[in-house]
Parts: structure tokens; sequence; C-alpha cells
């Protein structure tokens, strides 16, 4: 009988350190150690924009508009943005999606690609899980992209004394559109379907 009770309390401590320990590494925040920039050099074909797991949307900017190594939209050794897009696919080895492109400018809007990108440099482009940022060295512009499970935030921070601020939205970028239309809604409310 007194084997049987310090078996018995032998196995409650075992159980309760084992608890407690689970507790601990449950609460430790694993996503300071995830580096959305791993595979997207090289033949990676992965982008560093922000989605969460199982997410509608997968913002990030687009800096390769053709060939093999662009099929994600974006590569690691890239120097100009097109514009931050909202979907994306890792891995597929053939270019897909890059739907809904927006790029923010100022001054006069172009409406070709080569026109309104961006030069932007390494050293201002940081990535975490569900967030990204870089600045638009062509305009002035910080642009951040975060997401939620079914929808995309963009912020765009413009220098100060801009007289004019724009949004481009491209429907026609990168896959053949068989369809599109885009509509001003209200004065902060657009429309758009492409297909």
């Amino acid at each position: 009988m007194k084997y049987n009770r310090h078996f018995f309390l032998f196995i409650l401590s075992v159980l309760f350190t084992a608890n407690a320990a689970l507790y601990a590494q449950s609460n430790r925040d694993y996503t300071k150690l995830v580096d959305p920039f791993i595979g997207t050099g090289g033949h990676g074909h992965t982008y560093p924009g922000a989605v969460l797991p199982f997410g509608m949307v997968q913002l990030s900017p687009d800096t390769r508009l053709t060939g093999w190594d662009g099929c994600s939209g974006y590569h690691y050794t890239d120097s100009l943005v097109y514009g931050f897009s909202h979907t994306h696919l890792s891995g597929t080895g053939i270019a897909d999606y890059c739907d809904v492109l927006f790029m923010p400018t100022t001054g006069e809007p172009e409406f070709k690609n080569e026109d309104y990108r961006s030069p932007f440099k390494k050293r201002n482009e940081t990535a975490s899980p569900g967030y990204y940022r870089t600045h638009l060295d062509k305009y002035d512009i910080d642009a951040e992209l975060t997401a939620t499970r079914r929808a995309g935030m963009h912020r765009y921070s413009y220098p100060g004394g801009t007289k004019q601020a724009n949004i481009i939205i491209d429907m026609q970028h990168r896959d053949k559109v068989l369809d599109s239309w885009i509509e001003m809604v209200k004065d902060h409310d657009i429309s758009s379907y492409s297909r």
C-alpha cells in the first residue's frame, strides 16, 4: 500500500512538471523566429508579404513581372517595386495571381508600370508574420501591409507638403484579363471586379 502511494505521488509530480513545461512553452512567442525572406532568392519562388495561415489575401510587393524566378511576383535580388498586389502563391514554379495591384505615387499620375514603379533599398525593407514594410524612394512614401483572415490593409505615409497624393489601382496587372471594371462608389469607396 505504501508503494502505491509513493508511485501515485511520483506520477502526480511528473504530470505537474510536464504541464508546467507545456504551459511555459505555449506562452512563448515563436513569431520572432520566423524569417519571411527565406526562399525569396534563388529559385525559391516565395514572397515576404503579409499573410495569415489559410488567409484569403496575401499582400506582398511585386518586384518582378516576368520570368521563372518571378513566379511569386517577388525576388530578393530586385530593387524596383511595381506595386503591392493582393494574391500570391509560394513555390508554384509558374506565374500566377499577383492580382489587383495598388501603387501609391505623388505628383501627376503615370499609368504604365515602367513609369510608376519605384526603386527601394533592402535596408528599408522589413517583414514579420502578417506584416511587411518598405520605403518607395521615387516618391518618399513608406508603405506598410498587414492582413487579417479575409482582408488586407495598406498604410501609405506620404511626405509632408505633398500637393498630389495618388493610389494607382491596376486591374490588368500581370495575368491576361478577360473582363474587369472599376467604379468609384463614394469619395473613399471603390468597387471593382477582375476575371
